[in-house]
């Protein structure tokens, strides 16, 4: 039994198979001009066009197509009223015309809903999608605070705080581009950081459970033009990003007493953000855990994941789905 997933997120493209086991993904990151910190929609939608017919091919000669039994692409952000990307509907035009002329089942998934279900398959824990459990969505778009818990055959995953502006995964590039890195500089800014001593933050107030992260990205310009060090920099701002999320962690915790607390997303991979948590949830006796590197960046093979999950469940879809942003988790 095989599973095909499409994901094309706002700057990677990508498919995958996935077995059950394991799997194959084929991915590239779309073309970004140095300096600049993403594309416009419009280019973004165009360049994933371009790409999948090439992806496609690499995995069709590394996976046997006649034991796809399912198809699954994610089609918006999150599952919340107005969510949307016109870039979703490359691989839902694909995705659905591959379902309809192997004959097997599409299903869609937003793509936060593939980050949850890869990163409770790949830390070994796919009974909490069948349990209560607070989730951190952490990417270039999105920093959520989620409590996800069972609904019928799927999951819903209820947003309780998070950033109220700029995501960490926005904050991080930006200081990436402040320090000359190229983008995405999630992978640089996190390995210059750990190259540097410094202790030093800023402290975000919380509002519930909601933070900005505004006043980080002015302090670490700050920080930056007095220091002209570029490690301190990068590390002040990890610093920073590190400690709203485990205040916010820690007052859901309060709300929510011995929920297991779960990583997903591109930022998930930030070592000492891993690090930290580790150590945090270790001392409160709190279950934590985070995806492989693979498996926090955007990829198909969440996708896959999900689609084959839903397919053992006994879930069937039919091929009319569209890349419509306000579906909740679970609905068809």
């Amino acid at each position: 039994m095989l599973t095909l997933g499409f994901d094309t997120s706002n700057y990677t493209t990508s498919v995958a198979a996935f077995d059950g086991v394991g799997g194959k993904n084929c991915s590239r990151l779309l073309d970004v001009k140095p300096g600049e910190l993403g594309l416009r929609q419009s280019d973004a939608l165009f360049a994933h066009v371009k790409r999948l017919p090439e992806l496609v091919d690499a995995l069709c000669t590394a996976v046997e197509i006649k034991n796809v039994t399912a198809v699954g692409v994610s089609t918006r952000p999150r599952a919340v009223e107005g969510s949307y990307m016109p870039c979703f509907l490359a691989g839902w035009s694909q995705a659905s015309c591959l379902a309809r002329l192997l004959d097997v089942p599409l299903y869609e998934f937003s793509h936060q809903q593939g980050h949850i279900a890869a990163s409770l398959w790949s830390a070994g824990r796919l009974e909490l999608m069948r349990a209560p459990h607070l989730a951190w969505h952490l990417s270039g778009g999105t920093t959520e605070l989620l409590l996800v818990s069972p609904d019928g055959k799927n999951v819903r995953a209820d947003k309780l705080g998070g950033t109220s502006d700029i995501s960490a995964g926005q904050l991080i590039d930006r200081t990436g581009k402040l320090l000359g890195l190229p983008f995405p500089a999630g992978k640089a800014v996190d390995a210059l950081s750990c190259e540097s001593p410094c202790k030093e933050r800023y402290r975000v107030k919380l509002n519930g459970l909601d933070f900005s992260f505004s006043g980080i990205q002015n302090k670490t310009e700050k920080f930056f033009s007095e220091t002209k060090n570029a490690a301190d920099t990068a590390k002040f701002v990890m610093n920073c990003i590190v400690n709203c999320i485990a205040d916010a962690t820690r007052a859901a915790l309060a709300q929510y007493p011995g929920l297991p607390v779960v990583f997903s997303g591109g930022v998930a991979s930030n070592s000492s953000l891993r690090a930290a948590f580790e150590e945090e949830c270790g001392k409160r006796n709190i279950a934590f855990y985070h995806p492989s590197p693979i498996f926090c960046t955007d990829n198909a093979a969440m996708i896959g994941v999900a689609g084959y999950y839903e397919y053992i469940k006994g879930v069937r879809s039919g091929y009319d789905l569209n890349a419509v942003p306000n579906l909740k988790l679970g609905e068809r």
